[in-house]
């Protein structure tokens, strides 16, 4: 069963109350003493709840008392305004009384990192989605944000992967094939088609196309090619040894002595089979890019793990393309991010504009008076469609027309000044990477990083409307 919150407090707290004469004076830091008033909110323990009863058919009726869904609430939110692992947070929540007295755990026990892992992926995409909304009405409703003025920028939060090559792509299919018939082999002993493990030929391939890629001599191109025809043809191999232990444990020749261990490698040929295709587009990438010469492959996959990643390019010097997903911040005044968007597939920043103020006007019930971006969201349709939505001033410079009206426009103050503060959506996406983590998603999957990049921004807005409660009073 899921309960809203610790009913009854244990008989050491009041023993701590009295032997530490300074309990009442914790070292609370300003912003921190909102957010935990902020957190109390019924609407939002109660988005918890919902979500962690969905996890079993019997949760709200059956079972014993689990974690109060007000204490799951607020440790994800001290996670990720902390940006802690989750061995980081439960070490620290359990040694710091400030920490426990935020999070309500005051003194029951910590739950271990395991148990937060699985509070993560119950708290889905949506369910984040919705914390998030709220935080945003709550901040609304108390005056932090008004919804006058919109900014929009957009960045790309990579994936947690290594530098995509080639070579490295077909080396990780023959790495997790071969791992994965061991273990179904540890369990069902020397039956069927027995293993032969090519991973220390693959890893002197792999040394071989490292060294020749320094040099651009036609002897070391040829030497190139020739490790990448000999890595082919042994992953072929591997996969051929794959696809025969999947046959295998399908009919019934390769079986466990346990149910356990049978369930196990049935659900081990699962994960073959899915390996199996991406080793295939794997191989069909490389044959055309490597041995055909064809650069400009369409479907290229960048990792067999993070199958969803992109190649994006946003023309930085320092780091000129980023494998991830391309993310949109939407702000509002006093810094507050009114929305934001994981792309599946990676749209043009002009298409992104009209969105973002339709979605503005459906979170504070109109349309800003000001929007401002940069010069990629620039459209003279976005402008005129941006003004008939209502806006007043549309301050999105066009640095490529020739349009003397606009380029008038543009040299007034407003337009200026406008520009200035938009300058701050940099500083924010700057903030977000650094202070939450957003420039790498240490999530599985897309619906990971959905929910790393949600809990970023609510984390964002929890410090910047703490920072800002005691000016309003």
């Amino acid at each position: 069963m899921i309960a809203v919150r610790y009913q009854q407090r244990t008989i050491y707290e009041p023993l701590a109350v009295n032997v530490m004469p300074d309990y009442n004076e914790l070292l609370w830091e300003g912003w921190l003493l909102k957010v935990d008033k902020f957190l109390e909110d019924e609407d939002l323990v109660k988005i918890v709840r919902e979500a962690l009863e969905k996890r079993h058919p019997n949760s709200r009726t059956r079972g014993r008392l689990g974690t109060p869904a007000e204490v799951v609430l607020r440790l994800m939110a001290l996670k990720h305004l902390r940006n802690w692992s989750y061995q980081t947070l439960e070490r620290e929540v359990r040694a710091n009384v400030v920490y426990r007295e935020f999070t309500r755990i005051r003194g029951e026990k910590v739950p271990d990192s395991k148990t937060m892992v699985r509070w993560g992926k119950a708290l889905g995409p949506k369910v984040t989605r919705a914390i998030h909304d709220r935080v945003v009405d709550l901040g609304h409703k108390r005056g932090v944000v008004r919804g006058r003025k919109l900014r929009v920028d957009t960045t790309v939060t990579e994936t947690d992967i290594h530098y995509p090559t080639d070579s490295g792509l077909l080396g990780d299919v023959v790495r997790v094939l071969t791992r994965t018939m061991k273990q179904i082999e540890r369990e069902v002993g020397d039956v069927g088609t027995r293993l032969r493990d090519r991973t220390r030929s693959v890893k002197h391939r792999l040394i071989e196309i490292g060294r020749s890629a320094m040099r651009k001599s036609e002897g070391a191109v040829a030497r190139r090619t020739e490790a990448y025809r000999k890595l082919v043809a042994t992953t072929k191999k591997v996969m051929g040894q794959a696809k025969l232990f999947s046959e295998e444990v399908a009919a019934g020749g390769k079986q466990a002595s346990t149910l356990g261990g049978q369930l196990l490698i049935q659900g081990l040929a699962i994960y073959l089979e899915e390996m199996l295709g991406l080793a295939a587009r794997v191989l069909k990438q490389t044959k055309a890019r490597v041995l055909e010469g064809n650069r400009h492959y369409a479907d290229k996959l960048y990792s067999v793990f993070e199958v969803h990643t992109e190649a994006i390019r946003k023309g930085k010097l320092s780091k000129p393309t980023e494998f991830g997903k391309l993310v949109q911040i939407q702000e509002a005044e006093h810094q507050i991010i009114t929305d934001y968007k994981v792309f599946a597939d990676r749209p043009a920043d002009q298409e992104l504009l009209i969105p973002a103020i339709e979605k503005h006007r459906e979170i504070f019930g109109w349309v800003p008076q000001l929007v401002a971006s940069d010069a990629g969201f620039f459209s003279l349709e976005n402008v005129r469609q941006a003004k008939e939505l209502g806006v007043k001033r549309v301050a999105v410079p066009n640095k490529k027309g020739r349009d003397q009206a606009r380029w008038k426009e543009q040299k007034q103050r407003w337009f200026r000044r406008a520009q200035r503060w938009r300058v701050g959506c940099e500083g924010r996406i700057s903030v977000l990477k650094r202070r939450h983590g957003l420039r790498r998603c240490r999530y599985r999957g897309m619906d990971g990083m959905e929910r790393w990049v949600g809990w970023g921004v609510i984390a964002d807005n929890l410090i910047h409307m703490g920072k800002l409660l005691p000016k309003k009073g």
